[in-house]
């Protein structure tokens, strides 16, 4: 008896490919092993790199795997408790696909939040970084994600985190003038 296998793939050409590579056609889906998609879209890495090799900020790389995230959210592939949720989500997928995104600063976020992302800036700098990585955390951590609501991607939660953001950077007073927006 086989045991039912979800195959994760951003579309069906993909998840086709990986069928044949494992010498199976489409129909025997349940037969093979499960396969899921842990780094972030090429597309996304190169629009990243692109960015890069422009000259832009680490933020603004940094944004296209928030943007992907996003996307995620919005296609029902999972969901996130807040937006804030999902934008921690896109920075750590940035800072492990090699983005050179800093940790926040010390009383910014809680240690526990920064040491995470020094490990992912780190293991996203090192080049033996690739470990495999546990099948019953992702199942685990994917299905928690699952079980949440799709709202944080939402335009209006988008807007209210912008807002808020904006407004405790004017708070701390690190908006620079050229940026400050004027009424």
């Amino acid at each position: 008896m086989l045991a039912k296998v979800w195959i994760i793939a951003s579309d069906w050409k993909t998840t086709k490919s990986i069928l044949y590579q494992h010498g199976r056609a489409p129909e025997h889906i349940g037969s093979l092993p499960a396969i899921t998609r842990v780094m972030p879209k090429k597309k996304t890495i190169q629009q990243a790199r692109k960015d890069a090799r422009e000259g832009k900020a680490p933020t603004t790389q940094a944004g296209e795997f928030v943007r992907e995230e996003m996307e995620h959210i919005r296609q029902g592939k999972h969901g996130a408790r807040s937006t804030k949720q999902a934008i921690a989500i896109g920075l750590s997928k940035a800072r492990r696909a090699g983005v050179d995104l800093p940790a926040p600063k010390p009383g910014r976020t809680s240690e526990s939040t920064r040491k995470q992302a020094e490990r992912d800036l780190a293991k996203g700098q090192s080049r033996q970084g690739q470990k495999k990585v546990s099948a019953k955390r992702s199942r685990a951590v994917r299905t928690a994600l699952k079980r949440e609501s799709r709202e944080a991607a939402s335009p209006r939660a988008l807007s209210k985190q912008a807002r808020s953001a904006a407004q405790a950077r004017r708070k701390r007073g690190t908006v620079t003038p050229a940026k400050a927006f004027h009424a």
